[in-house]
């Protein structure tokens, strides 16, 4: 994989809940220099991601419900309404975990439908977190069928929020549970080189990460050194 082709797979990432106007500048000149697939940000950065990315190729990915998916449905509705009125390309939306722990899968797949059914008519890219390190593997295979079957672009594994992110062992498992036409994100403690090329091999299709220029960096290092040798 080459430095252009890791980039392009790279949701760029800033979530705090604190930071300055500078955070969100740097966010957006990062991800042109490198080519990364979007920006990913709450929805209160949607506006400001349009006006700086105008003119480029990065997305602009709105995290809905974000990060514990303790809204309602209709909240998570109008919320991701909400930030496609004001730009936003891609949605990242976060199920509500504890539904789905009570025996309420209807509410999870009432949020994922309402979601893909705002996005889809708009050419908007739909991602699915589960939150994987609070799931059974039962849970996440039953969520990953929901989400493939009512239409959405992604399932996701974490919000970076949890007391664990990404691993291997889960994008193998949500690879397999998802149709053809669903792809794996793997996000959450992907900081370096060696662990999202681990996700890409075990399926992933998308990598968030707020080390997406550290990771980047880093192959370009090893390819410069290799080249050096030859």
């Amino acid at each position: 994989m080459t430095m252009d082709e890791l980039a392009a797979i790279i949701d760029h990432t800033f979530l705090k809940a604190f930071g300055v106007p500078g955070d969100i500048e740097r966010l957006c000149e990062e991800a042109v220099h490198y080519g990364f697939a979007m920006v990913a940000i709450n929805p209160a950065e949607v506006e400001t991601c349009v006006k700086l990315l105008a003119g480029t190729r990065v997305g602009i990915g709105a995290a809905i419900g974000f990060p514990l998916g303790q809204n309602t449905v209709e909240t998570k509705a109008f919320e991701t309404r909400d930030a496609i009125d004001k730009g936003a390309t891609e949605i990242d939306v976060v199920i509500n975990v504890r539904a789905l722990q009570s025996g309420r899968p209807d509410v999870v797949r009432r949020e994922i439908a309402n979601v893909v059914s705002a996005c889809k008519p708009r050419g908007v890219v739909t991602k699915v977190i589960l939150e994987t390190c609070y799931l059974t593997s039962g849970e996440k295979v039953a969520v990953c069928r929901m989400a493939s079957e009512e239409g959405a672009d992604f399932v996701k594994t974490s919000t970076g929020f949890g007391p664990a992110g990404a691993t291997v062992e889960d994008v193998r498992l949500m690879r397999a549970a998802v149709g053809p036409s669903t792809k794996v994100k793997a996000a959450g403690g992907v900081r370096d080189l060696e662990t999202a090329l681990a996700m890409v091999e075990a399926g992933a299709s998308r990598i968030g990460t707020s080390n997406g220029v550290a990771i980047v960096r880093r192959l370009a290092q090893l390819v410069s050194g290799a080249a050096e040798q030859l």
